[in-house]
């Protein structure tokens, strides 16, 4: 089994708050730890009720604080939303703290609207060209610093903070691949340029002083249980989420449903088969078939899992059951 990972959206259920949201990720990462994951990655979203890491670099510093081994990192910050020397000032902080544990991901969306974007106090002109010369920037204040260089991250400057490119469309695969950086696609949610993007990045890479040949990671949903009906069972509080989002009416994460997709029109189900195709839902058995099929079909060197499941107890359940079939 190649090495698997979490991504923590840090979600927020009904009936809970941020603090409890959080309180339940430094509880998964030290099981994740113990567990043998690679790394535990949260993201940066803004103005969504129901996710609690907007702060990502503070949630990052609370949970590396909790552990001492595993790699602890944003998957990712969106980097528009920030100057570059903000994130190196940020992330240098992180890893002089937690040396060899800080992973730093990057993204080109906005992670939110449009009015939250003017909240942040960023200007809406850009283009897609800012992205690629502020990651450069940014990846220069982690090198050591040169004698008369006028602007310095510090901390930041000779930490090495490895830098990872997160995309869903063939833009970030090339830029990731030119660049010579790891690349994570959010197949976990956004799969319809998965194929395409996966041979994009591949084609394009260029050995860099960080890696020699193409690293890529793979999102993906794992809702894992004793049993084929309860995973399904609790698969249905993502499905709502999703179908909430796309009516314009997201929240906090609801709990599961029976006999939901029922309930959801035709145009609905097709779009939940789709944005939900690179998941594995079952029992151990099951879920160990799929995970397998999956990493066959796509040569993925690690996977991303995420399992955004409402109870917090049957949410360790699943990562350890997922723990179980990489140690196998």
């Amino acid at each position: 089994m190649i090495p698997l990972s979490i991504l923590d959206l840090a979600q927020v259920p009904e009936g809970c708050t941020p603090a409890d949201a959080l309180r339940n990720s430094r509880e998964l990462i030290r099981h994740a730890e113990r567990w043998g994951f690679q790394r535990y990655w949260v993201a940066e979203h803004h103005n969504m009720e129901g996710i609690a890491s907007a702060a990502t670099a503070v949630v990052i510093g609370n949970l590396a604080e909790a552990t001492s081994t595993i790699r602890v990192g944003a998957g990712g910050i969106m980097l528009p939303n920030h100057s570059p020397l903000v994130i190196a000032e940020q992330f240098g902080t992180l890893a002089s703290l937690y040396p060899g544990r800080i992973d730093l991901g990057l993204g080109r969306a906005p992670g939110t609207d449009q009015r939250t974007m003017q909240a942040l106090r960023r200007h809406l002109s850009g283009s897609v060209d800012d992205f690629p010369r502020d990651v450069m920037e940014l990846r220069n204040y982690f090198k050591p610093a040169q004698p008369g260089q006028a602007v310095v991250a510090t901390p930041g400057a000779g930490t090495g903070v490895p830098l990872w490119i997160l995309g869903s469309s063939l833009f970030g695969a090339g830029l990731a691949g030119v660049l010579g950086l790891p690349y994570a696609f959010a197949s976990h949610f956004a799969p319809g340029y998965m194929e395409a993007a996966i041979a994009h990045y591949r084609e394009r890479f260029e050995p860099s002083a960080q890696l020699e040949r193409p690293y890529l990671m793979l999102g993906y949903n794992v809702f894992a249980a004793d049993s084929d009906a309860e995973a399904r069972f609790l698969q249905t509080s993502m499905m709502q989420s999703f179908v909430r989002l796309r009516r314009g009416n997201p929240g906090k994460m609801a709990p599961p449903q029976a006999g939901y997709e029922e309930t959801l029109s035709a145009a609905e189900r097709q779009m939940l088969a789709e944005v939900m195709r690179c998941s594995a839902v079952g029992s151990p058995a099951s879920v160990a078939q799929q995970m397998q099929a999956f990493i066959a079909a796509t040569g993925a060197d690690e996977l991303m899992i995420t399992s955004p499941i409402f109870d917090h107890g049957k949410r360790l359940r699943s990562f350890e059951i997922v723990a179980g079939i990489g140690r196998e």
